[in-house]
Protein backbone atom coordinates (compact mmCIF):
# COMPACT_ATOMS: atom_id res chain seq x y z
CA UNK A 1 0.00 0.00 0.00
CA UNK A 2 1.45 3.35 -1.36
CA UNK A 3 1.70 6.11 1.30
CA UNK A 4 -1.03 8.11 -0.68
CA UNK A 5 -3.52 5.37 -0.44
CA UNK A 6 -2.52 4.43 3.40
CA UNK A 7 -3.25 8.55 3.96
CA UNK A 8 -6.32 8.33 1.82
CA UNK A 9 -7.91 4.87 4.67
CA UNK A 10 -6.37 6.84 7.44
CA UNK A 11 -7.83 10.54 7.23
CA UNK A 12 -11.04 9.03 6.39
CA UNK A 13 -11.42 6.50 9.10
CA UNK A 14 -10.86 9.41 11.45
CA UNK A 15 -12.94 11.36 9.54
CA UNK A 16 -15.88 8.73 10.10
CA UNK A 17 -14.76 7.99 14.12
CA UNK A 18 -15.40 12.17 14.62
CA UNK A 19 -18.48 11.79 12.87
CA UNK A 20 -20.25 9.77 15.17
CA UNK A 21 -18.94 11.76 17.95
CA UNK A 22 -22.39 13.33 18.64
CA UNK A 23 -23.76 9.71 19.36
CA UNK A 24 -21.52 8.89 21.78
CA UNK A 25 -22.19 12.69 23.55
CA UNK A 26 -26.18 12.00 23.56
CA UNK A 27 -25.61 8.71 24.73
CA UNK A 28 -23.70 8.80 27.26
CA UNK A 29 -26.86 10.31 29.32
CA UNK A 30 -24.39 12.70 31.32
CA UNK A 31 -23.85 16.57 31.89
CA UNK A 32 -22.10 17.85 28.98
CA UNK A 33 -19.17 18.76 31.54
CA UNK A 34 -18.57 15.68 32.75
CA UNK A 35 -18.28 14.28 29.12
CA UNK A 36 -15.79 16.57 28.02
CA UNK A 37 -13.94 16.05 31.22
CA UNK A 38 -14.14 12.31 30.86
CA UNK A 39 -12.97 12.90 27.48
CA UNK A 40 -9.97 14.58 28.00
CA UNK A 41 -9.34 12.28 31.47
CA UNK A 42 -9.44 8.91 28.91
CA UNK A 43 -7.57 10.97 26.38
CA UNK A 44 -4.91 12.12 28.63
CA UNK A 45 -4.02 8.43 29.17
CA UNK A 46 -4.18 7.37 25.95
CA UNK A 47 -2.19 9.79 24.62
CA UNK A 48 0.35 9.60 27.14
CA UNK A 49 0.86 6.09 26.34
CA UNK A 50 1.42 7.04 22.49
CA UNK A 51 3.65 9.99 23.22
CA UNK A 52 5.97 7.94 25.55
CA UNK A 53 6.19 5.16 23.22
CA UNK A 54 7.11 7.60 20.66
CA UNK A 55 9.68 8.96 22.97
CA UNK A 56 8.28 12.11 22.10
CA UNK A 57 8.31 13.15 26.39
CA UNK A 58 12.57 13.10 26.18
CA UNK A 59 13.76 16.89 25.47
CA UNK A 60 10.86 18.06 23.64
CA UNK A 61 9.08 20.05 26.39
CA UNK A 62 9.85 23.32 26.81
CA UNK A 63 8.35 26.13 28.88
CA UNK A 64 7.32 28.09 25.62
CA UNK A 65 5.88 24.61 24.06
CA UNK A 66 3.40 24.25 26.98
CA UNK A 67 2.15 27.65 27.43
CA UNK A 68 0.98 28.08 23.77
CA UNK A 69 -0.23 24.17 23.95
CA UNK A 70 -2.15 25.09 27.32
CA UNK A 71 -3.53 28.03 25.27
CA UNK A 72 -4.77 26.15 22.71
CA UNK A 73 -6.01 23.69 25.24
CA UNK A 74 -7.95 25.94 26.94
CA UNK A 75 -9.47 27.27 23.38
CA UNK A 76 -10.31 23.64 22.42
CA UNK A 77 -12.04 22.18 25.90
CA UNK A 78 -14.17 25.43 25.76
CA UNK A 79 -14.67 24.42 21.97
CA UNK A 80 -16.24 20.47 22.85
CA UNK A 81 -18.21 22.16 26.00
CA UNK A 82 -20.00 24.74 23.18
CA UNK A 83 -20.49 22.01 20.77
CA UNK A 84 -21.51 19.09 22.15
CA UNK A 85 -24.04 21.64 24.23
CA UNK A 86 -24.91 22.53 20.65
CA UNK A 87 -26.20 18.69 19.88
CA UNK A 88 -29.25 18.87 22.38
CA UNK A 89 -30.44 22.09 21.21
CA UNK A 90 -30.26 22.41 17.08
CA UNK A 91 -29.81 18.37 16.39
CA UNK A 92 -26.49 16.71 15.70
CA UNK A 93 -26.71 17.72 12.26
CA UNK A 94 -27.61 21.39 12.16
CA UNK A 95 -24.77 21.95 14.69
CA UNK A 96 -22.01 20.14 12.70
CA UNK A 97 -22.60 22.13 9.37
CA UNK A 98 -22.88 25.33 11.09
CA UNK A 99 -19.35 24.14 13.38
CA UNK A 100 -18.02 24.12 9.59
CA UNK A 101 -17.95 27.32 9.28
CA UNK A 102 -13.97 27.26 10.94
CA UNK A 103 -12.62 28.16 7.58
CA UNK A 104 -14.28 31.70 7.63
CA UNK A 105 -13.24 32.32 10.96
CA UNK A 106 -9.94 31.44 9.88
CA UNK A 107 -10.02 34.00 7.28
CA UNK A 108 -11.27 36.80 9.40
CA UNK A 109 -8.67 36.34 11.79
CA UNK A 110 -6.14 36.39 9.04
CA UNK A 111 -7.70 39.52 7.71
CA UNK A 112 -7.80 41.28 11.10
CA UNK A 113 -4.39 40.30 12.76
CA UNK A 114 -2.09 38.97 9.88
CA UNK A 115 -3.46 41.35 7.20
CA UNK A 116 -4.24 38.78 4.43
CA UNK A 117 -6.29 40.03 1.60
CA UNK A 118 -10.02 39.06 1.24
CA UNK A 119 -10.64 38.60 -2.21
CA UNK A 120 -13.41 37.93 -4.57
CA UNK A 121 -13.91 34.57 -4.40
CA UNK A 122 -13.30 34.11 -0.57
CA UNK A 123 -16.21 37.02 -0.02
CA UNK A 124 -18.13 35.24 -2.09
CA UNK A 125 -17.64 31.61 -0.32
CA UNK A 126 -18.40 33.86 2.34
CA UNK A 127 -21.94 35.34 1.33
CA UNK A 128 -22.73 31.75 0.39
CA UNK A 129 -22.17 30.28 4.10
CA UNK A 130 -23.67 33.58 5.24
CA UNK A 131 -27.14 32.72 3.09
CA UNK A 132 -27.07 29.09 4.10
CA UNK A 133 -27.01 30.15 7.99
CA UNK A 134 -30.03 32.68 7.47
CA UNK A 135 -31.58 29.51 5.78
CA UNK A 136 -30.73 27.32 9.21
CA UNK A 137 -31.60 29.93 11.39
CA UNK A 138 -35.45 31.12 9.59
CA UNK A 139 -36.59 26.70 9.80
CA UNK A 140 -37.86 26.36 12.70
CA UNK A 141 -37.54 22.54 14.00
CA UNK A 142 -40.23 19.90 13.97
CA UNK A 143 -42.26 19.96 17.52
CA UNK A 144 -40.75 16.03 18.14
CA UNK A 145 -37.40 17.15 17.57
CA UNK A 146 -34.80 16.72 20.42
CA UNK A 147 -33.55 20.13 20.55
CA UNK A 148 -34.66 22.30 23.37
CA UNK A 149 -33.54 25.69 22.29
CA UNK A 150 -32.65 25.57 18.35
CA UNK A 151 -31.28 29.37 17.90
CA UNK A 152 -29.40 28.91 21.39
CA UNK A 153 -27.54 25.62 19.39
CA UNK A 154 -26.80 27.32 16.82
CA UNK A 155 -25.32 30.19 18.50
CA UNK A 156 -23.21 27.98 20.33
CA UNK A 157 -21.79 25.93 17.26
CA UNK A 158 -20.98 29.11 15.87
CA UNK A 159 -19.39 30.09 19.07
CA UNK A 160 -17.79 26.86 19.20
CA UNK A 161 -16.03 27.34 15.73
CA UNK A 162 -14.69 30.27 16.70
CA UNK A 163 -13.27 28.56 19.13
CA UNK A 164 -11.48 26.14 17.23
CA UNK A 165 -10.30 29.00 14.54
CA UNK A 166 -8.39 30.48 18.16
CA UNK A 167 -6.74 26.97 18.83
CA UNK A 168 -5.98 26.50 15.24
CA UNK A 169 -3.85 30.16 15.28
CA UNK A 170 -2.29 29.41 18.34
CA UNK A 171 -1.22 25.71 17.22
CA UNK A 172 0.66 27.63 14.29
CA UNK A 173 2.69 28.65 16.89
CA UNK A 174 3.81 25.34 17.55
CA UNK A 175 5.19 24.56 14.09
CA UNK A 176 7.61 21.61 14.23
CA UNK A 177 6.33 20.29 17.56
CA UNK A 178 5.31 16.77 17.40
CA UNK A 179 0.84 17.17 16.99
CA UNK A 180 0.71 14.42 19.42
CA UNK A 181 2.22 16.09 21.92
CA UNK A 182 0.54 19.04 21.39
CA UNK A 183 -2.91 16.90 21.96
CA UNK A 184 -1.65 15.50 25.43
CA UNK A 185 -0.91 18.80 26.84
CA UNK A 186 -4.12 20.08 25.28
CA UNK A 187 -6.45 17.17 27.39
CA UNK A 188 -3.97 17.80 30.21
CA UNK A 189 -5.46 21.17 30.22
CA UNK A 190 -9.06 20.03 29.76
CA UNK A 191 -8.38 17.91 33.00
CA UNK A 192 -7.26 20.62 35.16
CA UNK A 193 -9.60 22.82 33.51
CA UNK A 194 -12.88 20.80 34.08
CA UNK A 195 -12.09 19.19 37.33
CA UNK A 196 -13.59 21.52 39.55
CA UNK A 197 -16.88 21.65 37.55
CA UNK A 198 -17.38 18.01 36.87
CA UNK A 199 -19.68 15.83 39.13
CA UNK A 200 -16.94 13.88 40.44
CA UNK A 201 -18.98 13.31 43.91
CA UNK A 202 -21.57 11.06 41.73
CA UNK A 203 -19.89 8.91 38.75
CA UNK A 204 -21.74 7.38 36.47
CA UNK A 205 -23.24 4.22 37.98
CA UNK A 206 -23.95 1.80 34.39
CA UNK A 207 -21.33 0.43 32.14
CA UNK A 208 -23.17 1.64 29.26
CA UNK A 209 -22.02 5.55 30.62
CA UNK A 210 -18.10 4.42 30.95
CA UNK A 211 -18.27 2.89 27.71
CA UNK A 212 -19.49 5.50 25.87
CA UNK A 213 -17.45 7.94 27.57
CA UNK A 214 -13.90 5.93 27.77
CA UNK A 215 -14.91 5.79 24.05
CA UNK A 216 -14.92 9.56 23.21
CA UNK A 217 -11.30 9.87 25.10
CA UNK A 218 -9.66 6.21 23.67
CA UNK A 219 -11.51 6.38 20.28
CA UNK A 220 -12.88 10.04 19.16
CA UNK A 221 -9.56 11.20 20.77
CA UNK A 222 -6.27 9.28 21.15
CA UNK A 223 -7.11 6.93 18.17
CA UNK A 224 -8.25 9.84 15.67
CA UNK A 225 -5.65 12.00 16.43
CA UNK A 226 -3.35 9.43 15.60
CA UNK A 227 -5.15 8.50 12.13
CA UNK A 228 -5.34 12.25 11.19
CA UNK A 229 -2.06 13.35 12.25
CA UNK A 230 -0.68 10.27 10.29
CA UNK A 231 -3.08 11.03 7.34
CA UNK A 232 -1.73 14.34 7.15
CA UNK A 233 2.27 13.74 6.73
CA UNK A 234 1.29 11.59 3.82
CA UNK A 235 -1.20 13.55 1.85
CA UNK A 236 -1.29 16.71 0.07
CA UNK A 237 -3.34 19.52 1.41
CA UNK A 238 -6.09 19.39 -1.04
CA UNK A 239 -6.72 15.81 -0.29
CA UNK A 240 -6.65 16.56 3.16
CA UNK A 241 -9.70 19.36 2.66
CA UNK A 242 -11.41 16.72 0.46
CA UNK A 243 -11.68 14.04 2.67
CA UNK A 244 -12.22 16.10 5.89
CA UNK A 245 -15.57 16.67 4.41
CA UNK A 246 -16.12 12.89 5.32
CA UNK A 247 -16.89 14.16 9.22
CA UNK A 248 -20.59 16.15 8.49
CA UNK A 249 -21.63 13.98 6.05
CA UNK A 250 -21.48 11.01 8.49
CA UNK A 251 -22.68 13.37 11.39
CA UNK A 252 -25.67 13.50 9.54
CA UNK A 253 -25.97 10.22 8.51
CA UNK A 254 -26.09 9.20 12.23
CA UNK A 255 -29.05 11.83 12.77
CA UNK A 256 -30.92 11.00 10.78
CA UNK A 257 -30.42 7.01 10.87
CA UNK A 258 -30.16 6.58 15.09
CA UNK A 259 -32.17 9.57 16.01
CA UNK A 260 -34.91 9.77 12.95
CA UNK A 261 -33.98 13.46 12.43
CA UNK A 262 -35.12 14.70 9.03
CA UNK A 263 -33.98 18.28 8.23
CA UNK A 264 -36.49 20.67 6.46
CA UNK A 265 -35.86 21.61 3.14
CA UNK A 266 -34.39 25.22 3.80
CA UNK A 267 -32.18 23.53 6.44
CA UNK A 268 -31.26 21.15 3.83
CA UNK A 269 -30.35 23.67 1.63
CA UNK A 270 -28.39 25.79 3.74
CA UNK A 271 -26.10 23.01 5.35
CA UNK A 272 -25.21 21.88 1.90
CA UNK A 273 -24.73 25.99 1.45
CA UNK A 274 -22.38 25.75 4.21
CA UNK A 275 -20.34 22.84 3.73
CA UNK A 276 -20.08 23.68 -0.37
CA UNK A 277 -18.58 27.19 0.27
CA UNK A 278 -16.65 25.83 3.48
CA UNK A 279 -15.19 22.93 0.77
CA UNK A 280 -14.22 25.76 -1.83
CA UNK A 281 -12.74 28.05 0.84
CA UNK A 282 -10.35 24.99 2.34
CA UNK A 283 -9.63 23.49 -1.86
CA UNK A 284 -9.08 26.83 -2.74
CA UNK A 285 -12.06 26.39 -5.70
CA UNK A 286 -12.21 29.74 -7.94
CA UNK A 287 -14.94 31.41 -8.69
CA UNK A 288 -13.57 33.58 -11.34
CA UNK A 289 -11.36 33.85 -14.39
CA UNK A 290 -8.85 36.13 -12.46
CA UNK A 291 -7.16 33.45 -10.82
CA UNK A 292 -5.74 34.52 -7.30
CA UNK A 293 -2.88 31.66 -5.29
CA UNK A 294 -5.17 29.50 -3.18
CA UNK A 295 -4.90 29.87 0.60
CA UNK A 296 -5.51 26.85 2.21
CA UNK A 297 -5.47 25.46 6.21
CA UNK A 298 -5.98 22.33 7.27
CA UNK A 299 -7.57 22.58 10.74
CA UNK A 300 -6.86 19.72 13.72
CA UNK A 301 -10.33 18.56 14.69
Amino acid sequence: MNETVRGTVEMSAAMAILGTIGWFVVMSGQPIMDVVFWRCAFGAVTLLVICTGLGLLRDRLSLRIIGIAALGGAAIVVNWLLLFSAFSRASISIATAVYNTQPFMLVGFGALFFGERLTLTKLTWLAIAFAGMVLIVQAAPDAGDIGTNYFAGIVMALAAAFFWAVAAIVTKKLKGTPPHLIALIQVCVGVLMLAPFADLRHLPADPWSWAMLATLGVVHTGLMYILMYGAIQKLPTHLQGSLSFIYPVVAILVDVTAFGHRLHLSQIVGAAAILIAAAGMNLGWTLWKSRTPAENTQPSR
